[in-house]
C-alpha cells in the first residue's frame, strides 16, 4: 500500500473546507425528483383531545418502555484512522484524497486526538447517559460500510470501517443497526456482504439491507419483556440513496421506498402484520430527506401519518439531516422527522455553520409497552469535538432548546430545560 501521508493532498486545508462541505453535501444528498404521493391531506394538527400531554402520563403503568435513538453513526474514514486497527486511508473525493486529512482538520479545529483511542472514547460522556437511563433498546443508524472492500462506488464520498474496529459498536452495547442508507454500499456488494457479515458476527441485529429483497425487508426483532421491539429500516432516494442500490430477488441491497404512496404504506402494513404480535412495538427507522434545512416535505409528513394509521407504526425514527429537526406528536405516537448526525469526522470544515452541526442529542423514548403511545421523551445534548461525544455546554443546551422551540411550535410541542441540561419534550 502506498504511504498514506502522500495520499494527502497539500493544498492549504483551510481554504478547501468550504468546498469539501460542500463535496460532502452533493455525496450525501441527490437532488431527487418530485414525489408522488397520493396520500389524501391529513391534518397536521394534534388536539388536546388526541393525547394528553406531560412525560407523567401513565408513570404508574407498569408496562413502560424506554428506547434510545439516535441519527447518523459514521464511523468511517477519519474516525476509523484514530482507532486501534485504521484501514485504508486512501479516498476518491475531489477534495480530500486520504481519511487522515480529515483528521488533521479535526485537530487543527479543536486539538489532537489521542490516537490511537480506546474503542469506547468516541461516545465520551454518551456512555455515561445510557448508563444512568438504561433503555431497554439501543437503535442507531449506522451509515458506513464496515469492510476492506478495494470495490469503490462511483460517488462523491464514500465511508467504510475496517471490520476490526466493530468493537467501537459494541462499546456501547447497541442493539441494532439500521443500514438503508446512502452509504452502506459505498465499496459495492462486496463491501455490503462483509458489512453483514461483520455485524452479526458482533452480536448486532441488522434491518434494512441484506443478500436479496426479502432479507433487506426484514425487520430486525428485540426481545423485550413480554413483548418485542421490530425495527423496520426504509431508504428513500431523497437522502442520495441511488436507485439500483434497490434490493431485488435476486441482488442484493436495501430496502428503497419508490414512493410514499398508499400502495408503498399497504405494503409495509402487510410486512407488519405478517410478524406483529400483541404487546410487539414497531419502529420505523426511514432515511429521507436533504442533509440541511428545517422545513418537512408535506410528502415525508403525510407519509409518517400514514405509517401510523394504517400500517401499525409506533415511532417514526427519521434521519439524513445533518442537525436535529422538528418532532410531532401524532395520535400519540413520535415522529422524530431528523435526529441529525450523532458521530461523524467533519470537524474543521467549514459552512452552514447556522445549523450548529456539531451539536447533536440522544434521544430516550417512554412508551406505553401495551399500545405503543408516547408517556415522554428526554433528550441529552452532546457536542461532537476531538472525535468524542462531550455534554454539550450550558449556552449551547439552551441554543439547541430554542431551536426546538422554534420548529415544535408548527406541531404544538416545546422544551423544557432541566437542572441538569436535559431537554424534556411537552405538547398539547
Amino acid at each position: 500500500m502506498e504511504n498514506p501521508e502522500e495520499t494527502i493532498n497539500h493544498k492549504p486545508l483551510l481554504k478547501r473546507r468550504k468546498l469539501l462541505l460542500s463535496a460532502l453535501s452533493t455525496g450525501l444528498t441527490a437532488v431527487a425528483g418530485p414525489l408522488h404521493s397520493q396520500l389524501a391531506q391529513t391534518d397536521a394538527k394534534v388536539t388536546k383531545n388526541s393525547v394528553q400531554n406531560r412525560s407523567d402520563v401513565g408513570a404508574q403503568n407498569s408496562t413502560l418502555l424506554t428506547l434510545f435513538l439516535c441519527g447518523d453513526v459514521m464511523t468511517g474514514r477519519g474516525i476509523d484512522q484514530v482507532l486501534s486497527h485504521p484501514g485504508n486511508p486512501v479516498l476518491y473525493e475531489e477534495y480530500m484524497k486520504s481519511a487522515l486529512g480529515y483528521v488533521q482538520l479535526a485537530e487543527e479545529a479543536n486539538g489532537l486526538v489521542p490516537k490511537p483511542v480506546s474503542y469506547s472514547y468516541i461516545w465520551g460522556d454518551a456512555l455515561t447517559e445510557l448508563e444512568r437511563r438504561q433503555p431497554a433498546c439501543r437503535i442507531i443508524n449506522l451509515e458506513t460500510a464496515v469492510t476492506r472492500s478495494e470495490d469503490v462506488q462511483e460517488k462523491a464520498v464514500n465511508y467504510r470501517m475496517n471490520p476490526e474496529n466493530i468493537p467501537c459498536i459494541t462499546a456501547a452495547r447497541i442493539d441494532c443497526c439500521a443500514l438503508a442508507n446512502n452509504h452502506v454500499l459505498d465499496w459495492g456488494y462486496s463491501g455490503l456482504a462483509e458489512t453483514l457479515s461483520s455485524l452479526k458476527q458482533a452480536g448486532l441485529k441488522t434491518a434494512g439491507a441484506g443478500r436479496n429483497i426479502r432479507e433487506a425487508q426484514e425487520p430486525a426483532v428485540l426481545p423485550r419483556g413480554r413483548g418485542r421491539v421490530l425495527v423496520f429500516s426504509f431508504g428513500s432516494e431523497t437522502s442520495g440513496i441511488p436507485f439500483n442500490w434497490l434490493a431485488r430477488e435476486n441482488r442484493p441491497g436495501v430496502d428503497l421506498l419508490t414512493d410514499f404512496s398508499p400502495e408503498t404504506v399497504l405494503e409495509i402494513r402487510k410486512r407488519v402484520t405478517s410478524i406483529k404480535r400483541p404487546r410487539d412495538l414497531v419502529v420505523g427507522s426511514i432515511h429521507w430527506g436533504g442533509n440541511w434545512g428545517y422545513q418537512i416535505p408535506y410528502a415525508q409528513q403525510a407519509f409518517a401519518h400514514q405509517l401510523i394509521d394504517d400500517a401499525g407504526v409506533d415511532v417514526v425514527h427519521g434521519h439524513s439531516s445533518h442537525h436535529p429537526q422538528g418532532m410531532e406528536i401524532y395520535k400519540g405516537k413520535l415522529i422524530l422527522y431528523g435526529c441529525g448526525d450523532f458521530l461523524n469526522d467533519y470537524e474543521g470544515i467549514l459552512g452552514h455553520e447556522a445549523y450548529r452541526g456539531d451539536l447533536t442529542l440522544m434521544y430516550f423514548v417512554r412508551l406505553d409497552a401495551s399500545t405503543g403511545t408516547l408517556v415522554g421523551l428526554e433528550m441529552a445534548a452532546m457536542q461532537m469535538k476531538r472525535f468524542r461525544l462531550n455534554h454539550a455546554l450550558a449556552d449551547d443546551v439552551l441554543w439547541l432548546k430554542e431551536t426546538l422551540d422554534r420548529e415544535g411550535k408548527k406541531f404544538g410541542n416545546w422544551v423544557e430545560l432541566g437542572a441538569d441540561n436535559t431537554l424534556t419534550l411537552r405538547w398539547a
